[in-house]
C-alpha cells in the first residue's frame, strides 16, 4: 500500500520522538534555527500575497492565495529537515509510551524554540532591509503584528490549541504518506486550512510581529512576548502535546 494506517503513523511517530529527543544540543539547534526560517518564509509569502487588497473580496482572495502559499513552509521542514516546536509537541508520545524521558523532552522544546525564535527574527531583520517591504506591504506587515498583540489573552490562547491540533495533524498524515507528493499534499491543506480560519501559530508569529516591529510599528518586544508568544505558545502546547497525542495514544497504542 501507498500509505501507512495510523497504528503504523503511531509507531512512526513514537520512534520520531526518541530520535529528536536524543538528538546533540548543537545540530538540534542548528536545525531548529532552519526550521523557523522556512516557517518565516511561508509568513513572508503571506504578508505579501495580502497586500494588495482593495474591497473585501480582494482581500479574501488575497487570503486564500496567502494560504495556499504558507504550507510551503512545513514542507521544507518536514521533507528538507529541522526542527519545529509545534511539530515536536507530538513528542508525548513517545513519552507516554516510556521511549524518552520527560528531561529529554523539555530540553528538546526549549532547545528547538530558542532556535526556531533565532531563525525567525534573523529572517525577519532580513525582509525587513530587503527592500521588498515598501508601501502596501510594509503597511500589511505592520497592520499584522499590530493585529496579533492587540488579541487579549483568552482569544490567543484557544487560537493557539486550533493551530497546533491542526498543525500537528499534518505531521501526523504526512508520516501516512510513502512518497514525496504524497506527503507535500498531506501537508497542504491541513496548514492552508489553519491559516486562512486565523488560528494562531507560536513559530509564525516569530517573524509576523518582529518583521512589523523592524518596520516601524509601535510594539515592544515585551508586548511581542506577553501579549502574543505567551498566550499562543500555551495554546499551542495543549493543542499539540495534549489533545491529539493522547487520543491516538489511546486509541492505537494504550
Amino acid at each position: 500500500m501507498g500509505i501507512n494506517s495510523p497504528f503504523e503513523i503511531s509507531d512512526i511517530w513514537i520512534n520520531n520522538g526518541v530520535k529528536k529527543a536524543n538528538l546533540p544540543i548543537g545540530k538540534m539547534l542548528v536545525l531548529a534555527i532552519m526550521a523557523g526560517v522556512f516557517i518565516g518564509l511561508g509568513a513572508d509569502v503571506f504578508v505579501l500575497a495580502t497586500s494588495a487588497a482593495g474591497d473585501a473580496f480582494q482581500a479574501m482572495i488575497g487570503k486564500l492565495i496567502g494560504a495556499a502559499l504558507f504550507p510551503v513552509g512545513l514542507m521544507l521542514v518536514i521533507l528538507c529537515g529541522g526542527e519545529l516546536f509545534t511539530g515536536n509537541n507530538l513528542l508525548t508520545l513517545a513519552l507516554m509510551d516510556k521511549k524518552i524521558s520527560a528531561g529529554h523532552m523539555l530540553r528538546n522544546w526549549g532547545v528547538v524554540y530558542i532556535g526556531n525564535m533565532i531563525g525567525s527574527v534573523v529572517l525577519a531583520f532580513m525582509l525587513a532591509r530587503s527592500g521588498l517591504f515598501a508601501d502596501a506591504a510594509a503597511e500589511r506587515a505592520i497592520a499584522i503584528a499590530a493585529a496579533k498583540t492587540s488579541i487579549t489573552f483568552m482569544p490567543a490562547l484557544i487560537r493557539g490549541i486550533l493551530c497546533n491540533f491542526i498543525v500537528v495533524l499534518a505531521c501526523w498524515m504526512q508520516a501516512g504518506a510513502k512518497d514525496m507528493t504524497g506527503k507535500i499534499f498531506a501537508i497542504w491543506f491541513p496548514i492552508m486550512l489553519f491559516v486562512f480560519a486565523g488560528f494562531e501559530h507560536s513559530v509564525a508569529n516569530m517573524t509576523y510581529i518582529p518583521l512589523g516591529i523592524f518596520l516601524g510599528a509601535d510594539i515592544g518586544w515585551v508586548a511581542f512576548f506577553i501579549a502574543n508568544l505567551v498566550p499562543v505558545t500555551i495554546g499551542n502546547i495543549i493543542g499539540g502535546a495534549a489533545f491529539v497525542p493522547i487520543a491516538y495514544y489511546y486509541a492505537y497504542k494504550k
